[in-house]
């Protein structure tokens, strides 16, 4: 199956095109940055460009992966309209990923991790995950504060990509692992797993999450 891969939930985004098969193999052909701030003018031209250069049309595509969040309002709203047309041109199942687990399985820790990332304003993001050699295995995703971090640690490692998440556990006298933000080709590899689990959503029930309430969300938008 040939899968398309988006992330737009941060700063800066990407896409990618994997050619996935039985017992979770999905070898990736190719993963193309997006810069942030322009993701509504870049994606659908960089989608239409990656399909060319490597000799395929839209109606190639076997399936698709979106990061749902948490992230960025506008960003996450932008990579959901597009996963969405597409979903319901081609009638291909759509696997809604979370960056909070995509950071879970790019690190080295195994057992009970959080995942972290900055939400603005003294705001976390936290997705706590078991890793083992099957994957990560969700226990919760939440908003916290700072302060709430650190007492909601409860014996796990951070996983952070943020130099001041790394920072605040560190001071803290927490076991912390510096990791690098994953890109789409990770997101790619965890929505073929949930293709092939029968874990996917209609183009009418994909949605954003945010962990915000609504009034948060749009009192934060422009971040």
């Amino acid at each position: 199956m040939l899968l398309l891969a988006v992330d737009t939930s941060g700063k800066h985004g990407s896409i990618a095109l994997a050619r996935c098969g039985p017992a979770d193999r999905c070898d990736v052909i190719e993963v193309v940055p997006l810069e942030g701030g322009t993701f509504s003018a870049q994606l659908v031209p960089q989608i239409a460009a990656l399909l060319t250069k490597h000799g395929f049309g839209k109606q190639d595509i076997g399936g698709l992966a979106v990061v749902s969040g948490p992230g960025s309002f506008t960003g996450l709203r932008i990579g959901l309209a597009v996963i969405k047309a597409l979903g319901d041109v081609l009638s291909k199942p759509i696997a809604a990923v979370s960056l909070l687990q995509a950071m879970a399985v790019s690190g080295r820790s195994r057992g009970r991790v959080l995942a972290v990332l900055d939400a603005g304003r003294g705001d976390i993001y936290a997705g706590e995950y078991d890793i083992d050699t099957s994957g990560a295995h969700f226990v919760s995703e939440r908003l916290l504060s700072r302060s709430q971090l650190v007492e909601s640690s409860s014996g796990s490692t951070f996983l952070a990509g943020d130099e001041n998440l790394v920072g605040v556990a560190r001071d803290a006298g927490l076991p912390v692992e510096e990791i690098e933000l994953p890109r789409s080709d990770v997101i790619a590899r965890l929505g073929w797993q949930k293709i092939q689990a029968g874990d996917t959503v209609s183009p009418e029930e994909l949605e954003a999450n945010y962990l915000r309430r609504s009034g948060e969300i749009f009192s934060k938008s422009s971040s």
